[in-house]
């Protein structure tokens, strides 16, 4: 019996290219959308046994949407699937209970495996990518319920910062210098008592920022 996937991806390409990849396989694409409200109506019409996900898309973020059908789905396996190499988007897809991130230049191999882990309900994710997140999802501050005086401007930062937008990205977005989100940013993590960037992405999911 073949293993129905829905493919998110707002690039034609992407989603043409995964099926020459998956074609000889039980893995069948039975659905497909293009941003995360399309994503969340196709789990309900087609009920996919794994969602293979983008993470940038027009029209909403992947990883929100992934909190999302968590809430609705929690048992379904969803696996990012991004072209970014990015620590705060994997601590993100960790502490929202991802099954795996696989990157665009992957391998077929590598793809098909962690599909079929998934489906299965195994964890896809390698030993060097949950590495590199443990210390950020571990750390003692993270799990306490405490409140932080943060300004509305740090906030803003913050809930970029979760995104995964850089510093420079960051004040393009809000209208403010290269400087300034620097000494934001420093400001943020001096006040959750965090050390890098990934820890704060992984305090503001916790706290339901983003």
């Amino acid at each position: 019996m073949s293993k129905k996937i829905l493919i998110v991806d707002d690039h034609a390409i992407i989603r043409m290219g995964l099926k020459l990849m998956l074609e000889g396989t039980d893995l069948e694409i039975v659905a497909e959308a293009t941003n995360a409200a399309e994503a969340l109506a196709a789990v309900e019409k087609s009920v996919p046994d794994v969602v293979l996900m983008d993470i940038r898309m027009e029209g909403g973020d992947g990883l929100n949407a992934l909190g999302r059908l968590k809430l609705d789905h929690p048992d379904l396996p969803i696996v990012l699937f991004s072209a970014y190499d990015n620590p705060t988007y994997i601590a993100r897809a960790v502490a929202l209970g991802a099954s795996g991130y696989i990157l665009k230049s992957a391998t077929r191999e590598r793809l098909i495996e962690s599909l079929n882990t998934a489906v299965a309900g195994e964890s896809a994710w390698t030993r060097e990518e949950l590495r590199r997140v443990t210390g950020a999802l571990a750390t003692p501050r993270l799990s306490q319920d405490i409140e932080v005086p943060l300004t509305q401007r740090e906030s803003e930062v913050l809930r970029q910062m979760a995104l995964g937008l850089t510093n420079k990205e960051i004040a393009k977005m809000l209208g403010i210098s290269y400087e300034t989100v620097k000494e934001h940013v420093q400001h943020i993590l001096r006040k959750i008592g965090v050390s890098d960037r990934t820890q704060a992405a992984v305090w503001a999911v916790r706290k339901n920022l983003v």
